[in-house]
């Protein structure tokens, strides 16, 4: 296995702007956000057949250390119906064990489950909720990630206001 140093960012396609603004975030030299994309890796074109994105999809998360899902109610319904692309991904960050950073799009900090999908929910599958801001999602990569692989914990999380006051959010 090549060596695991990648953030994957998983999402329904209805979501790609806020994945742009992701990487634009990355790219502005005022925003501390940095993250190695594995979306780079194993280009797939869109004439591709559903077997080969599906096989360049398994070797980009395949190098990823971690996984920021971008959290919307089309992501959880994509995420949950065991067809879609996204369906696939989420099974094979449970296959792989991955860390995953459910950022919520409307902003929502609570992480009330309503963006995860089920297959996470019910695998009571370790998650850590947060909102859409480069600060919080950047501590959730700095700080939940590390600890996942050995952690005890189970379902979903989100971080207390005072995670976010500290952060300046």
């Amino acid at each position: 296995m090549s060596y695991r140093n990648k953030t994957y960012v998983a999402f329904a396609s209805e979501d790609i702007n806020s994945y742009r603004l992701m990487q634009a975030w990355k790219e502005n030299q005022k925003i501390d956000f940095s993250f190695f994309d594995a979306h780079a890796l194993y280009v797939a074109r869109d004439t591709s057949t559903r077997e080969t994105i599906k096989g360049r999809l398994r070797e980009r998360i395949k190098n990823a250390k971690q996984i920021v899902l971008l959290g919307t109610t089309t992501g959880k319904k994509k995420g949950s119906d065991g067809k879609s692309f996204l369906a696939y991904e989420i099974d094979l960050i449970l296959e792989l064990n991955l860390p995953v950073v459910v950022a919520n799009l409307d902003g929502n900090r609570e992480g009330d489950n309503a963006f995860i999908p089920s297959p996470l929910l019910e695998a009571d599958y370790y998650t850590m909720s947060v909102s859409f801001q480069p600060k919080i999602i950047a501590h959730a990569l700095d700080n939940y990630v590390p600890g996942f692989a050995n952690s005890s914990k189970v379902g979903a999380y989100h971080y207390k206001p005072e995670v976010y006051k500290k952060l300046g959010l």
